[in-house]
């Protein structure tokens, strides 16, 4: 699979709690906007955050922030494909 495809920068619009930016509620990927339905899971490593999201077109994704406060999408798949989001992500 293809590194920089799954490495992509994303603009996110987030629901702000008592946090800033805390949710993902929509992204941008270029020009393709998704909403998210639903927040399957949400993890924290010691560089990152990590969303498991639903979105509207029925595929599941994994957004990352970092601490520079730049956002990045993993992984986009559709639920019927189980090749992809099978296995953690290592960070490589």
């Amino acid at each position: 699979m293809d590194k920089t495809r799954l490495r992509t920068e994303v603009r996110v619009e987030c629901y702000a709690g008592y946090r800033s930016e805390e949710t993902p509620r929509r992204f941008l990927v270029g020009k393709r906007g998704v909403e998210v339905v639903d927040v399957l899971d949400r993890w924290l490593s010691p560089e990152h955050r990590y969303f498991k999201l639903r979105g509207r077109d029925g595929r599941v994704y994994i957004l990352r922030r970092g601490n520079s406060i730049a956002w990045s999408i993993l992984t986009g798949r559709h639920p019927t494909d189980h090749r992809a989001c099978s296995r953690p992500y290592q960070g490589r």
